[in-house]
C-alpha cells in the first residue's frame, strides 16, 4: 500500500501532529483512477435501500420496525460452516502414531496375526472416539465460551440510548462508535457525537484486517466504516446499512476466537514425542536387521515369510513403546483446565495459555477496578471563588459522553442527574436552557474532553473542559492554589479532576474547580497481594494517577512505595541497563500511558520473566498481545477482549490468582505425563534391545500390545489427579526432564533385568511362564512409577485422588488376571503362573516404586545444587529500590536465593493468536 510500517513500540494515535492530519503514503500520490484500488475497499450500497437508512438521530427505530427489519434482513451473523463429521472423525486417524499403527495393523492381517490385528484396531478405534469426543466437549466449551463474550454495541431505539447484542442489530439502526470499539456491522456515519451535538474531530479507524494497513484511516461524515474493524479515536453516531452476510467482511461472529495454536507444552510435547518415535523406530530397525541376520546364520536363507513375521513383531514393539495416547492425554487436560477456570470466571480463549498462566511470574495489573472497587464518589471539591458546587457538577455534565461506562464518566453523570435541578433525569441527556453544539471526548492521549455549549437564552456560546488536572491547569496558564490542592487530594488518595470553561468568547480559559473522587480498594485486594507473594508472584501496580496517589493505595494494600513514574522507561539520559533494573525492582508504576504498558512487558521480557498484563483499552491491545498472558479485565473495550489471551468476567485480583492457581495443578499434570512417558519409554527400549541382541529372547507380541493399551488409557485419569499447588512459578526444565527420565529409566530396567535371569536361571520357570512373568513386571513396575512423577518430592507429601488410585490399581489387576489365568488361548509361549508368582510380582512393584521414589528426590536433590546453575548473574539492588524500601527487590532476592526463577525465556516460543484483528 505504500504505508510506512509500524514497530510494535510506536502508539499508531501519535503519529500525526495534530488531528487535522490525514494518513498519507510516504510514496508518490496514487493517481486518481487508482484511488479505489489503493484504498481496497468501494463504498456502493445500493440505492434502492435508501428509505431504510432514514432514520432520525438520537431517536433510532422503534420496535415495529426493528422487528419487520430483522425479519427482512436476517440478524447480524454469519452462519458458521459445519464440517462433515465423518471426515473429522478419519481426520484423528492421521499423524506419525496412527500411520505406525496402521502399518502393524496391515502387517498383521498379512501374515495372519489376527488376534494381534484386533487389538491393534481396537486400540485405534478407541483412541480416535476419545480424541472426538472430547474434542467434540472441547468445541461445546468453546461455543458457550463465545457467547458470554459475545460483543454488543450502544444503540437509540425509541428515544432511549441502550446497549444491545451486536447480533441483533438491524439496517437502519442508529449505533454510538466510540473509542475502542468493534464496529458491529457497515454503517454509515452522520457526523454528530452521542447525543445529537456536532464533532469535533473526525473519527479515526483502524482497517488493517480489511486492508493491511498500518495507519488509522480518517473518516468524514457520510463515509462507510465496515465491520470488524476497531475505532481508534473520536465519536460519532452511524446509520447500519449492511448486516451479517452483507458486511463488506461480515466477520462479527470471529472477532472473539478461541485459538488452539502451539503454546510450550504442545511444542515440548511434540517434540519429546517425535523424539521418542525416532529413537524407537531407529532401534527396532536394528533389532530387526540383528533377527535376520540371525536368521541367515542358522539357516542359510531368509524367506519372504520370516522377513514378514520378523517385521510384525518389530511394528508390534514399536507400537508398545510409543505413546500412543499423547495427544488424546494432550486434549483432555486442555479441555478440563478450561472448564475449571471458567468456574472461576476466567475465559480462556487461547486453550495453551492454561499452560503458560501457570509460568507467570510478574502481574502486572491495573489498579483502577482489580486492586480498586472503580466505583467512584465525590469527596469536597475544590473551587475557585466564582463557582460553586452547582456550577462545578452542571459543567462536568456539559462535557461529559453519555456512550460510555466509564466510572468517572458514570459517576458524574449519576452525581448530576440525581441532585443538580437543570438536568433531566428522564433518559434523555439533556441539560435545562443549554444546547450542546460540538463535542471532543476524551482519550487517554490527549487527556482531556471538550465541548462548546451554546446557552438558549442568550445564544452566548462557550467551551467547557474536562480532564486530567496537570492538562486543565496547563490550559489556564497555571493556578499555584489548585496544584497545591491537587497535591493535597493525592495524599488522601484522591483523584482529582479538572473542570474549565471559557469567558468572554471561546478562547480565554478560566478555571471553575477540581473534583476529588476517591476509589477505595476492594476489600479482598490487600488477602489477594498477600497470597501473590506466597505463590511466588510479584505484582506491579500499574496506573495513569500522579505518583503520589499510587502511593497512598499501595501503602493502604501493604504493596512497596516504590513507585516509577512512567516518563523514566524513556529517559533519554540514562543507559538500557538503567531503566532495566528500575523496571524491574519497582513496586508499580505511575502516570502511564498504553504505551507504556508495552515498554514495560518488554523488559521484563528481556530479564527473562513470564509476564501477565491486564488491559481494558484499545490502546492496550499491543501490550496484551506482547505479554506472555494478556488479560483483559471486567468490562475491557471489544478491542482489548479480542487481543486478551484471557478474559475475566468478574473485577478484581482474586479471579486471576484463582486461575493461576488451576493453571499450575495443569501444568503439574502435564509435566507428570511427560516425566512418566519418557521414563516408561526409554525403560521399555532399553531393555527390549539389550535383552534381544544378548539373549535373542523376544515377548510375545499380544503382550506388547496389552502392555501399551491398558497403561495408555490409565495415563487419560491424570487428567483429574490431585496435586500439590506449587508455590513457585512453574518452568520447563528439560534438560532436568530427560536426565531424570534416564535415571529412572536405567534403574527401571535393573530391576527388568533382575526378573529375567532370576525368574530364568534361579527358578528355572519354562519359556511360557517367563512370558507371562516379564509381561506383568513390564505392565505393572513402569506403571506404578506414575505415582512417583506426580511430584518433585516423595509421593505421599501429594496422595493421589482415589479415582486414580482405583484406575491405575485397576489395570494392573487385570493385568495380573490375565497372567495368573493364561487367558490367552493356546500359544505355547504363553503359560499361567498362578496366584503366588503374580502376587509376588506385584508386590516386588510396589516396592520398586519405593526404590523408584527415592531414587527420583535424590537426582533432583544433586541436580539442583550442582548442575541447575542460573544463567543469568543476580545483580545488586539499586540505590534507589534500597532507599525507596522496594519489595520487589525483596522479593526477587529471596527468589534467587532459593533458586525459584529459571531464566531464559524464549521470545520465540510466544504464540500469536489466531484473530480477525490483525492490527497489532
Amino acid at each position: 500500500m505504500g504505508f510506512r510500517k509500524l514497530t510494535d513500540q510506536e502508539d499508531i494515535t501519535n503519529q500525526y501532529e495534530n488531528d487535522l492530519d490525514e494518513a498519507v503514503p510516504l510514496t508518490e500520490s496514487a493517481k486518481p483512477n487508482d484511488e479505489k484500488q489503493q484504498r481496497g475497499i468501494t463504498d456502493d450500497v445500493p440505492s434502492h435501500l435508501e428509505p431504510y437508512f432514514q432514520t432520525k438521530p438520537t431517536f433510532g427505530l422503534t420496535d415495529d420496525q426493528i422487528q419487520d427489519r430483522m425479519h427482512r434482513f436476517g440478524r447480524n451473523e454469519l452462519q458458521e460452516k459445519k464440517r462433515n463429521k465423518l471426515w473429522h472423525f478419519l481426520s484423528f486417524f492421521t499423524g506419525a502414531i496412527s500411520y505406525l499403527m496402521i502399518l502393524s495393523l496391515v502387517l498383521t492381517a498379512v501374515t495372519g496375526d489376527w488376534l494381534d490385528f484386533g487389538i491393534i484396531l481396537g486400540m485405534l478405534i478407541v483412541n480416535a472416539l476419545i480424541g472426538y469426543i472430547e474434542e467434540a466437549r472441547a468445541e461445546s466449551s468453546i461455543t458457550s465460551l463465545k457467547n458470554s463474550l459475545a460483543l454488543h454495541s450502544k444503540c437509540w431505539r425509541n428515544g432511549r440510548l441502550i446497549e444491545v447484542l451486536s447480533s441483533e442489530i438491524v439496517v437502519g439502526d442508529i449505533i454510538v462508535l466510540r473509542i475502542g470499539d468493534i464496529i458491529p456491522a457497515d454503517a454509515r456515519l452522520l457526523g454528530v457525537g452521542a447525543s445529537g451535538e456536532a464533532i469535533e474531530s473526525d473519527i479515526q479507524v483502524d482497517q488493517s484486517s480489511l486492508t493491511g494497513e498500518s495507519l488509522p484511516a480518517k473518516k468524514k461524515p457520510g463515509d462507510i466504516v465496515y465491520s470488524s474493524c476497531v475505532v481508534k479515536q473520536g465519536q460519532q453516531q452511524a446509520v447500519v446499512v449492511r448486516t451479517g452476510p452483507n458486511t463488506f467482511i461480515g466477520k462479527t461472529a470471529s472477532l472473539i476466537s478461541v485459538t488452539t495454536g502451539s503454546g510450550r507444552f504442545q511444542k515440548v510435547i511434540n517434540y519429546i514425542g517425535n523424539f521418542l518415535i525416532i529413537i524407537s523406530v531407529l532401534l527396532v530397525l536394528i533389532i530387526f536387521a540383528h533377527e535376520l541376520v540371525e536368521e541367515k546364520i542358522q539357516t542359510g536363507a531368509i524367506t519372504k515369510e520370516q522377513v514378514l513375521l520378523a517385521l510384525n513383531e518389530m511394528v508390534v514393539l514399536t507400537i508398545a513403546a510409543i505413546p500412543v495416547g499423547l495427544p488424546t492425554v494432550m486434549s483432555v487436560t486442555m479441555a478440563i483446565g478450561a472448564k475449571q477456570l471458567a468456574k472461576h470466571q476466567v475465559i480462556v480463549k487461547r486453550l495453551t495459555a492454561v499452560e503458560e498462566f501457570a509460568s507467570v511470574s510478574i502481574l502486572c495489573s491495573d489498579k483502577t477496578g482489580t486492586l480498586t472497587k472503580n466505583k467512584l464518589t465525590f469527596d469536597e471539591p475544590y473551587l475557585t471563588e466564582k463557582y460553586d458546587k452547582n456550577d462545578i457538577l452542571l459543567y462536568s455534565y456539559l462535557v461529559s459522553e453519555i456512550a460510555t461506562d466509564d466510572p468517572i464518566e458514570f459517576a458524574v453523570r449519576t452525581a448530576a442527574e440525581k441532585h443538580h435541578p437543570q438536568v433531566n433525569n428522564d433518559g434523555s441527556h439533556t441539560v435545562q436552557g443549554y444546547q450542546i453544539v460540538s463535542f471532543k471526548p476524551f482519550n487517554p492521549v490527549d487527556k482531556i474532553a471538550e465541548a462548546t455549549i451554546e446557552e438558549i437564552a442568550t445564544q452566548n456560546k462557550f467551551r467547557v473542559a474536562k480532564g486530567a488536572p496537570q492538562v486543565i491547569l496547563s490550559l489556564v496558564n497555571g493556578n499555584q492554589r489548585a496544584e497545591e490542592m491537587v497535591e493535597s487530594f493525592a495524599r488522601r488518595g484522591l483523584r482529582s479532576l479538572g473542570v474549565a470553561r471559557t469567558v468572554n468568547g471561546l478562547n480565554q480559559w478560566e478555571l471553575i474547580g477540581l473534583l476529588s473522587l476517591i476509589d477505595p480498594p476492594r476489600e479482598d485486594s490487600a488477602a489477594t497481594l498477600a497470597e501473590c507473594q506466597q505463590y511466588g508472584i510479584s505484582v506491579k501496580m500499574i496506573t495513569g494517577d500522579q505518583g503520589i496517589i499510587a502511593k497512598e493505595v499501595a501503602g493502604r494494600l501493604g504493596m512497596g512505595k516504590n513507585i516509577l513514574d512512567a516518563d523514566e522507561l524513556i529517559n533519554p539520559s540514562k543507559s538500557e541497563k538503567e531503566i532495566s533494573d528500575a523496571c524491574v525492582y519497582s513496586d508499580g508504576f505511575s502516570r502511564v500511558v498504553p504505551e507504556h504498558k508495552y515498554r514495560v512487558v518488554e523488559l521484563l521480557q528481556e530479564r527473562g520473566y513470564f509476564i501477565a498484563m491486564t488491559g481494558d483499552g484499545v490502546n492496550d491491545a499491543p501490550a496484551l498481545k506482547k505479554a506472555n498472558v494478556g488479560i483483559a479485565v471486567a468490562g475491557s473495550t471489544d478491542a482489548a477482549r479480542s487481543a486478551a489471551d484471557i478474559v475475566l468476567l468478574e473485577p478484581g485480583l482474586s479471579a486471576i490468582i484463582d486461575g493461576i492457581k488451576v493453571s499450575r495443578i495443569i501444568f503439574q499434570r502435564l509435566q507428570s505425563y511427560a516425566l512418566y512417558r519418557i521414563t516408561s519409554t526409554i525403560h521399555f527400549l532399553l531393555f527390549f534391545f539389550v535383552i534381544t541382541m544378548v539373549e535373542d529372547w523376544k515377548m510375545p507380541p499380544v503382550f506388547l500390545i496389552l502392555i501399551s493399551l491398558l497403561n495408555d488409557a490409565a495415563t487419560l485419569i491424570m487428567a483429574v489427579d490431585n496435586v500439590a499447588i506449587s508455590r513457585t512459578p512453574n518452568m520447563w526444565r528439560l534438560r532436568l526432564l530427560i536426565v531424570l527420565s534416564c535415571v529412572l529409566a536405567i534403574a527401571l530396567s535393573g530391576f527388568s533385568f533382575a526378573h529375567f535371569y532370576i525368574f530364568r536361571d534361579v527358578l528355572l520357570v519354562p519359556p511360557g511362564v517367563l512370558s507371562t512373568v516379564m509381561y506383568l513386571h513390564i505392565s505393572s513396575a513402569p506403571h506404578f512409577v506414575i505415582f512417583s512423577t506426580r511430584t518433585n518430592t516423595f509421593w505421599w507429601k501429594s496422595v493421589p485422588s482415589l479415582v486414580f488410585t482405583i484406575i491405575v490399581l485397576g489395570t494392573q489387576v487385570i493385568a495380573l488376571i490375565l497372567s495368573v489365568y493364561g487367558a490367552f488361548g493356546a500359544d505355547p509361549m504363553i503359560s499361567s503362573i498362578g496366584w503366588p508368582y503374580g502376587l509376588i510380582i506385584l508386590a516386588i512393584s510396589l516396592g520398586t516404586f519405593l526404590i523408584i521414589d527415592v531414587i527420583k528426590v535424590v537426582t533432583i536433590t544433586i541436580w539442583d545444587k550442582f548442575a541447575d546453575k542460573s544463567r543469568n548473574e543476580f545483580t545488586v539492588v539499586p540505590t534507589f529500590a534500597k532507599k525507596e524500601k522496594s519489595k520487589a527487590a525483596k522479593f526477587i532476592q529471596k527468589q534467587h536465593q532459593q533458586k525459584l526463577f529459571h531464566f531464559g525465556y524464549d521470545r520465540a516460543e510466544r504464540r500469536e493468536s489466531t484473530s480477525s484483528l490483525k492490527s497489532y
